[in-house]
């Protein structure tokens, strides 16, 4: 039981840690030298479209309304999923069906109704923040913001969802969703390409 309360105590903040610590770099990554990152460069696009829309460029303009309804679909698809997630978990904590005699075993971690509570209350904070409504280049520009914030909290949500699981789960979900996320953020190849 000692060991067991150990792994909680040390895999889940460090997984916190790892994902918070990684986007503290790609924030200031993104403020010290924009066009290292994907979300600098794309910010740089949606400046020089706006541009293009405001001196009547059709082309141009058109690719940009197209550009801003995907990510619109994308915001809506992730706010869908929180949504779905945290009523899903709000049935469980309910109490109509008891978790725990599923996963009784010591390898899923402390298994009490508060470290229950714990674990789906801190997944169910991180859903509430991952759909903030965003509506001129400035509100575009803090839509797109907001859009990005709601999708990575939604990404972080997920491996406290494995919590339900137990720490070890997270840690490794936490590591792989930092390692995917650096793919996507800093990917050499797409940013010197561009």
């Amino acid at each position: 039981m000692g060991f067991i309360l150990y792994l909680d105590t040390v895999l889940i903040p460090f997984s916190l840690f790892l994902t918070l610590g990684y986007h503290a770099y790609l924030w200031q990554s993104f403020k010290q030298k924009p066009s290292s990152t994907k979300i600098g460069l794309d910010k740089l696009r949606r400046k020089t479209w706006f541009q293009d829309i405001k001196q009547g460029d059709d082309k141009k303009g058109m690719l940009a309304v197209q550009s801003l309804r995907n990510t619109l679909m994308t915001t809506i698809l992730t706010a869908s999923i929180a949504i779905l997630v945290n009523l899903s978990l709000a049935a469980l904590t309910n109490n109509t069906y008891n978790v725990s005699h599923l996963v009784n075993t010591q390898i899923f971690g402390l298994q009490s109704g508060r470290i229950y509570a714990l674990k789906y209350g801190s997944a169910s904070l991180f859903l509430l923040f991952s759909s903030d409504p965003a509506y001129t280049q400035n509100i575009i520009e803090r839509g797109f913001g907001l859009a990005l914030i709601g999708n990575r909290v939604l990404c972080i949500t997920f491996p406290m969802l494995l919590w339900m699981f137990g720490p070890l789960p997270v840690a490794l979900s936490s590591a792989a969703l930092v390692w995917g996320l650096y793919e996507l953020d800093f990917a050499a190849g797409n940013i010197n390409a561009n």
